[in-house]
């Protein structure tokens, strides 16, 4: 089912907090219009993500590699946070990107519900 605009096929499916969310990923009450299948980003910032997450994949391979050597514990957990640090760089990077883009053109929109997910999110990054 390939669309460019919002999921209209409602299956339903659970989710880690056990709310119900809609194959697009539109949760019950919190819809969001702006979900796609697909986000264009600007060349640039899709640049900068992929080049941090190879950094962080290469990361977590060192710390694999750590551990396949029987590493230092001490000296595997800073690595470890490192590979944890650079990984919430990430989710922020992509976060503020979605505030400035989709959800700005949702509440230009007149859809304030965007404002729930939002919520949502923020929650998940605050555990």
């Amino acid at each position: 089912m390939a669309s460019d605009g919002p999921l209209t096929d409602e299956k339903a499916t659970a989710t880690d907090d056990g709310a119900r969310a809609t194959e697009g990923g539109a949760r019950d009450g919190a819809a969001c219009p702006c979900r796609h299948k697909e986000t264009p980003r600007d060349e640039e910032l899709q640049a900068d993500l992929q080049k941090r997450l190879n950094r962080v994949i290469g990361q977590l391979g060192g710390v694999k590699a750590m551990l396949d050597d029987n590493r230092y514990c001490g000296d595997v957990l800073v690595q470890l946070a490192a590979a944890e640090s650079a990984v919430r760089s990430i989710s922020s990077k992509l976060l503020q990107n979605h505030l400035e883009t989709c959800v700005v053109e949702q509440i230009q929109r007149g859809n304030v519900e965007v404002v729930d997910e939002v919520m949502q999110l923020m929650r998940k990054f605050s555990r």
